[in-house]
């Protein structure tokens, strides 16, 4: 049974994980990397790709799209202005993981999400 299979849980609450994956993902284009674990990487990378490919578009239902998926009105702008452009020849792929080891606390494997 494919009883839920679909995403990662991250040992939160539903609303509380689609809004730390939000902001994590706002962050990620207005940055363009951010150092988290491994499991949240994972988790951020096809909210990512989704805007970048929504932006590509460059049309106003794709701004709306944008702002009622992600928080920040900079990420959107962003998104729309900067990254749009820049990946309208690229065929997705627009994100890159890089390990940097353990965090020494907890021994949570730390990756940097970054935008290729």
């Amino acid at each position: 049974m494919r009883h839920r299979v679909k995403g990662k849980i991250l040992d939160r609450k539903k609303e509380p994980r689609e809004m730390m994956l939000k902001n994590l993902a706002s962050s990620v284009l207005i940055y363009e990397k951010v150092k988290t674990t491994e499991a949240k990487a994972k988790a951020v990378r096809t909210l990512v790709e989704r805007a970048i490919t929504t932006s590509k578009k460059g049309d106003l239902n794709a701004r709306r799209k944008l702002i009622a998926t992600l928080p920040q009105k900079m990420a959107v702008k962003k998104a729309m202005e900067v990254l749009g452009k820049r990946y309208e020849e690229r065929n997705g792929g627009y994100t890159r993981m890089v390990k940097l080891g353990v965090r020494p606390g907890d021994g949570a494997e730390i990756v940097q999400i970054e935008l290729v």
